[in-house]
């Protein structure tokens, strides 16, 4: 084998090691958030059992809007440390934060035993959570992008967000096996635990996978230590600033499609509308399944046809199709209830599968931990933790079952108003 030969299956290997390592902790990161948003139920309950049952869900979903909350704060710490220490021990710190505070969850005294402490105790919590999930979502995207081939940003690129719609698919999975194997009673008494305690082994495999694994060649480009970089954040503000505020609003669909579409819509199903807890739950597992699989087609017709296409044609679709699909969701048939959620997985597929490559993209190396993690945090904080609040408001205040569509057709315009005139750059170097 020849010296070339041997380099090119070294970074080859690399690349598919440094994939594997962003996308198992990313699922970790989001299985820890998502579990919490499917057992809102019942944590309303355990947690405000003083509370009417629609004030102590929206309490709840107010815990969970929280977490974001301190997203913002730790976009900009492990940000900062990401562009100027290394991305990798970034992303090993991020997963040891969420696997502590999951654990922390499900060994949680609740109201009964504590009495308002226990609602204290688990909104501190969720900090912990938020800060260690925005170190992780934007650092695992560049963490995989930089070590990614030129001409394959987009397909491995989406395979931390396929790792994403895993974290969902296996809290959807997780949930559904607990419904199934003990009555509404036992959950209530202690089984709801045991989803929060099962984030402690996806984490030791996480953080196993992570430590093998070499930082990002990008990064290591530049032969500087950590004390001679710059500070990024003051680069970032002097040469980035603008592509930043532009990806908080370009990332806005993508994270109000997986907190309402993907996140909300079992609850709404339930609460709302009426249908079987099992119909809700398989229903979305459908639709998590559609969405995984259809992730990586996006990704690489990306680094076919470019990132623009495939970002307007989804976001096209949201604006055109959001109202229609959660009315369609809203009547209670079981075909409409299925198939309304397979065609928002496809469509919420094309924007994830473009995401992380396009975001990567737009930044420089010396920046682009800071950048995308700002970026992606502040627009989850704005858009996504609020996003099951704000649905449940609507309905609320509005009596219209649909109303949560609207925050589907905004974010498809805001989207729209960022990728219209944004450059191509699936062709462009890093």
């Amino acid at each position: 084998m020849t010296t070339d030969a041997r380099i090119s299956n070294s970074k080859s290997t690399n690349s598919t090691r440094a994939t594997a390592a962003g996308a198992i902790g990313n699922v970790l990161e989001q299985y820890d958030s998502v579990i919490y948003a499917f057992s809102a139920v019942t944590m309303a309950k355990l947690f405000f059992p003083e509370s009417g049952s629609t004030s102590g869900l929206m309490l709840t979903f107010g815990v969970f809007a929280v977490g974001f909350l301190a997203r913002p704060v730790g976009a900009v710490v492990f940000g900062y440390f990401g562009d100027k220490y290394g991305r990798r021990s970034v992303l090993i710190w991020s997963i040891v934060l969420m696997a502590v505070c999951t654990v922390l969850i499900g060994l949680l005294p609740t109201y009964r035993d504590i009495g308002v402490a226990a609602p204290l105790l688990l909104t501190l919590i969720r900090i912990g959570q938020g800060m260690s999930t925005a170190g992780e979502t934007a650092g695992s995207a560049t963490f995989i992008v930089e070590h990614a081939p030129k001409d394959k940003r987009g397909l491995l690129g989406s395979f931390q967000q396929v790792s994403s719609g895993a974290g969902f698919l296996l809290a959807s999975l997780v949930s559904i096996a607990l419904s199934l194997a003990f009555t509404d009673a036992q959950i209530e008494s202690w089984a709801w635990r045991l989803p929060f305690l099962l984030g402690a082994v996806t984490g030791l495999v996480a953080l196993y996978i992570r430590i093998g694994v070499p930082e990002s060649p990008e990064f290591d480009r530049g032969n500087t230590t950590g004390v001679d970089r710059p500070n990024p954040l003051k680069v970032l503000a002097a040469t980035s600033l603008l592509a930043t505020v532009r990806s908080v609003f370009l990332i806005s669909l993508l994270v109000i499609g997986y907190y309402m579409f993907l996140t909300y819509v079992p609850t709404f199903l339930r609460k709302v509308v009426g249908v079987a807890t099992f119909h809700a739950q398989l229903s979305n597992l459908v639709c998590l399944g559609v969405f995984v699989l259809c992730i990586p087609f996006f990704g690489r017709l990306s680094d076919r046809v470019g990132r623009r296409p495939v970002l307007m044609t989804a976001a096209i679709g949201f604006m055109v199709g959001s109202v229609p699909l959660i009315a369609l969701l809203a009547t209670g048939s079981l075909p409409a209830v299925y198939g309304g959620q397979i065609v928002i997985a496809v469509l919420l597929a094309a924007v994830a599968g473009v995401m992380p490559a396009t975001l990567a993209e737009m930044f420089p190396t010396n920046v682009r931990f800071s950048a995308m993690s700002i970026g992606w945090n502040f627009s989850n904080t704005l858009f996504g933790g609020t996003a099951p609040l704000l649905a449940t408001l609507l309905i609320s205040s509005t009596g219209i079952d649909f109303a949560p569509a609207f925050l589907g057709v905004v974010a498809a315009v805001l989207c729209l108003v960022i990728v219209v005139p944004m450059k191509e750059t699936h062709k462009a170097a890093l």
